[in-house]
């Protein structure tokens, strides 16, 4: 399912909802577990774990440069929310009866030709952390990635009107 874009004052949020048959404290461990968050975000490595933490965003390009993140938002097993660019991205999940529901919302002030990029980054990555927790892990398809990406080029374009 696609993310949802909602203008609010100062730019748009993405909102991507995921139903997971796997418990808070499940979702959670992948999350913000280092060894396990990099198998579907393989940039992000939690320094600390807290309100006012690090987040570390690596490139991943072979130089072994990073970008600290600060944790904006730090409730345990509830909400992570951290710096993202100019905006924030914020992980929420709720206990349901055969699992939990995983939010993903991303701020975005400014539309630009990487938005679609990022949100179809988001998608993609959020299919492999329910694989992940599925007990499979997954290289980054790109070509999945390609699929997602035209689709949010669209979305963006409408939203650009």
């Amino acid at each position: 399912m696609l993310a949802v874009i909602e203008k609010v004052e100062g730019g748009n949020i993405a909102r991507f909802e995921r139903l997971l048959k796997h418990s808070v404290e499940q979702v959670w461990a992948v999350l913000t577990e280092n060894d396990k968050l990099e198998k579907w975000m393989s940039n992000l490595e939690i320094v600390e774990l807290r309100k006012e933490g690090t987040i570390k965003f690596n490139m991943n390009d072979g130089t072994g440069s990073s970008i600290d993140m600060k944790i904006r938002v730090f409730q345990k097993h509830s909400v992570l929310e951290f710096e993202w660019g100019d905006g924030w991205v914020r992980f929420e999940l709720s206990p349901k009866t055969e699992g939990c529901l995983l939010v993903l919302k991303e701020s975005i002030h400014t539309i630009s030709d990487h938005t679609s990029k990022d949100l179809a980054g988001w998608h993609v990555c959020l299919d492999m952390l329910s694989t992940l927790l599925n007990g499979h892990y997954m290289d980054f398809p790109k070509d999945e990635w390609e699929k997602w990406h035209e689709k949010y080029i669209i979305v963006v374009n409408q939203i650009e009107g």
